[in-house]
């Protein structure tokens, strides 16, 4: 651990915000059952920004940590720089929303004044990984220029989405907005960028073939990726009176590179020896389920792109399914592997821990299976009430969805349950490294 001490830093941070995500989550769907439970000390205000902080957080934090140890060679020197900014910015964030000072735009809610540390971040570790690889750069596989990609484009749109703080921008409606989800959208392609070139390095290295990271369909997949993040956005302004080609093009793109991520695992897995099941099987075990999670959340996004569909669930908690799909279902799963095949490789786990931990997925992987089920359920229900029982008042509608928040609070446990037991036999193993 000594050459590799902020690598593991990173993930084990990263694995601690991912419960504290999931447990104010947790809090804010009791709210939906007793809506005055710690409203006084949390209010639901509070929790949403602190939940999405923490689950972002988790998934920026697990990737970061995860290329600093498979690139070995960085400097040091800066990724303490890169670790220490992001804690000491993270904890300012968090009293900021604690403290209830909202001053940002929806999902980066804290005050702009924080843009810029974090952006500082992203520049260190930028110029630390080009740094670190351009000397090899002509023989690079694909998941090098996933995560070159994704730095590069997480400053640009990261900057792009904190653009409203200009007059220029901030006094045209339409604009403004267009501006927010633009950049929103295309800042979660730059981290699935990440992720993405995480599942492609971990796939590469449990075969240990390096030639499918550098096939003609590794490259077709990181373009298709690369669209989708510059353009795929666009389905989410659908009822936003913006230029009708964009609409079109997002249309016929959106997505479509998660069919092709199907294809690239299920092909992986009829590669791959029983020996390299054998020595790596918590990582291959996670990775073929974030390949369930791809296929589910592939079939819920292209029934979303279609126009028509989307105005009846725009706003409802069938979005809420999808993005809970991409970053617990897929983005989690992914970088859970990730940090099992870096266990797996030190020899980190016993036979016990290896036990509890499959006993963990089993709790998450059902929990979450109905977690998302209840969610969508709940949202069919809401676009139903929207355009079709306007007579019913939305508090009488909000009762009649009692029992439906009781089961999705319960399966959120069992969620947080599952992940615990992983999560804390994960972070057994890093202390041992």
């Amino acid at each position: 651990m000594k050459t590799n001490k902020y690598s593991f830093f990173f993930i084990s941070v990263g694995l601690i915000a991912l419960l504290l995500g999931l447990l104010c989550g947790l809090l804010a769907g009791f709210q939906y059952i007793i809506p005055d439970f710690i409203k006084e000390i949390l209010p639901f205000t509070v929790l949403r920004p602190l939940h999405t902080l923490f689950v972002v957080s988790w998934i920026l934090l697990g990737a970061i940590g995860g290329i600093y140890y498979y690139i070995e060679n960085a400097n040091q020197k800066l990724v303490k720089w890169h670790f220490g900014l992001f804690i000491i910015t993270g904890i300012g964030i968090s009293i900021s929303y604690l403290s209830k000072n909202f001053e940002g735009k929806e999902y980066l809610e804290f005050p702009s004044y924080f843009y810029f540390p974090i952006a500082l971040g992203w520049i260190i570790f930028g110029v630390n990984y080009f740094k670190t690889m351009l000397p090899n750069f002509k023989d690079w596989p694909v998941y090098y220029w996933m995560w070159a990609t994704g730095i590069v484009f997480m400053i640009y749109h990261f900057t792009e989405a904190h653009l409203w703080i200009l007059p220029y921008f901030r006094s045209n409606y339409i604009q403004n907005i267009t501006m927010q989800w633009k950049a929103g959208g295309s800042y979660v392609g730059s981290w699935n960028m990440l992720v993405y070139g995480t599942s492609l390095f971990v796939m590469s290295k449990i075969s240990n073939n390096e030639s499918y990271a550098k096939s003609k369909k590794a490259f077709f997949f990181y373009l298709l990726g690369l669209t989708n993040l510059m353009f795929g956005w666009a389905h989410h302004i659908y009822i936003i009176p913006t230029a009708p080609w964009i609409r079109y093009f997002a249309y016929a793109i959106s997505m479509t590179e998660w069919i092709v991520l199907i294809s690239i695992i299920y092909d992986w897995k009829k590669s791959l020896s029983e020996q390299n099941k054998i020595d790596y099987s918590l990582a291959y075990k996670l990775m073929i389920l974030a390949d369930i999670w791809v296929f589910l959340n592939l079939f819920l996004a292209l029934l979303l792109s279609i126009p028509s569909i989307n105005l009846f669930t725009h706003g409802t908690h069938i979005t809420v399914a999808h993005s809970m799909g991409t970053t617990i279902g897929i983005n989690t799963l992914i970088l859970l592997s990730s940090i099992a095949y870096i266990l797996e490789n030190e020899n980190k786990f016993t036979f016990i821990s290896e036990k509890r931990i499959r006993n963990g997925i089993k709790i998450f992987n059902l929990s979450f299976l109905f977690f998302w089920i209840s969610m969508l359920i709940m949202g069919m229900k809401k676009a139903h009430w929207t355009f079709f029982k306007q007579s019913v008042s939305f508090s009488q509608f909000q009762d009649s969805l009692h029992w439906f928040y009781v089961v999705f609070v319960l399966f959120g446990l069992g969620i947080l349950v599952g992940l615990y037991i992983i999560v804390f036999e994960f972070l057994k193993g890093i202390k041992k490294a």
